[in-house]
């Protein structure tokens, strides 16, 4: 029988017929990375190939490394296998991986948004045969409004505390969607501070995007400077010594998460945004359509309910196990934001 293009083993996504492994979770000799988040780019791999673009990302995260930076739909081709990379839109240097062999293509999406946040090189459809999605939030409850009428709540509600003489505190995962809040702040309203975590990142990709101006927090900040202000800072900061410096402020939190009803006051913050850089359900299923793929495969999320339903409109779909975590939890980033603070 023949062996499929990509198979999911112990160590990661795997192409047997190139010994090339997709954001694998185990040292391996040669890795494709699809983006910098610390599911998908680990420390160990002996070579890795990755958009130019995320080079300096996992740098800063992973030390020195020996890594490969590619353009957008540059093919390289190994031990026959056709490789390229295209615009996942999830965050600054987030690809899907295209293999083709033999007439064959198979798409790995990694994570991915279809909405132009302004900030990363927006999603580019490619049309396979297989697709591997996540479907972090493969859900129907899940549907986004257009970022535009977000960041008008959140820029009202900055201007709000503002006028209460209050610091806003906004909560994002340091690597993407604090970049993309900081890109659409009004600084109309005021100055734009940053926890060490968001700093360090923002530091690294502002070569690679146009940023408003933002400050550092440090021990010298005074309690004065920040009032009226706003804060970006990661969600573990949230209960942590550092954020008293911000008495009096009031507390957000920008995520897909804050879907739910309760989500703010089960994570004791005052105001929650919905803004995810991952698809909604529609987001999921439109794009899925307009790849003219038959086959489906979910790796993380709502995998059980979201195939499912796929099978139910007739494509043949199945779940497969990985150690992706999509849009992680809190409790999953602190570790990950005390190394970015080194």
């Amino acid at each position: 029988m023949k062996k499929p293009l990509l198979q999911f083993t112990s160590k990661g996504i795997y192409c047997d017929r190139a010994n090339v492994y997709l954001d694998p979770w185990k040292p391996v000799e040669k890795a494709i990375i699809s983006h910098g988040h610390a599911d998908h780019s680990r420390w160990g791999h002996k070579q890795y190939i990755t958009h130019w673009r995320n080079v300096p990302i996992i740098k800063h995260r992973l030390g020195e490394i020996n890594v490969v930076g590619k353009e957008w739909g540059e093919t390289f081709s190994v031990n026959g296998v056709k490789f390229s990379l295209h615009p996942a839109g999830h965050i600054i240097g987030s690809s899907q991986i295209r293999v083709e062999h033999k007439g064959e293509v198979w798409v790995f999406t990694g994570d991915y948004k279809i909405e132009d946040d302004g900030l990363t090189t927006p999603y580019e459809l490619v049309k396979c045969h297989t697709f591997i999605t996540e479907c972090t939030f493969g859900l129907p409850a899940f549907q986004w409004r257009p970022q535009a009428e977000v960041f008008q709540d959140i820029n009202n509600w900055w201007t709000q505390n503002k006028a209460e003489g209050k610091t806003s505190v906004l909560f994002g995962y340091s690597l993407g969607k604090a970049q993309r809040l900081i890109k659409h702040l009004d600084t109309s309203i005021g100055k734009i501070y940053t926890h060490g975590a968001v700093e360090n990142m923002t530091h690294v990709i502002r070569p690679l995007a146009n940023l408003p101006t933002t400050h550092l927090i440090t021990k010298e900040t005074k309690k004065q400077e920040l009032l009226g202000n706003i804060v970006v800072a990661p969600p573990s900061a949230h209960g942590s010594t550092w954020i008293r410096k911000m008495v009096p402020y009031v507390t957000a939190s920008a995520s897909g998460w804050m879907a739910f009803r309760g989500a703010p006051r089960r994570r004791a913050i005052d105001k929650g945004f919905v803004l995810s850089d991952h698809c909604d359900w529609n987001g999921l299923l439109d794009t899925i359509r307009a790849t003219g793929a038959e086959k489906v495969i979910c790796t993380h999320g709502y995998t059980d309910v979201f195939s499912k339903y796929l099978g139910e409109l007739g494509y043949d779909a199945r779940t497969e196990n990985t150690q992706y975590e999509g849009e992680l939890t809190e409790n999953n980033t602190e570790e990950q934001e005390k190394s970015e603070m080194e």
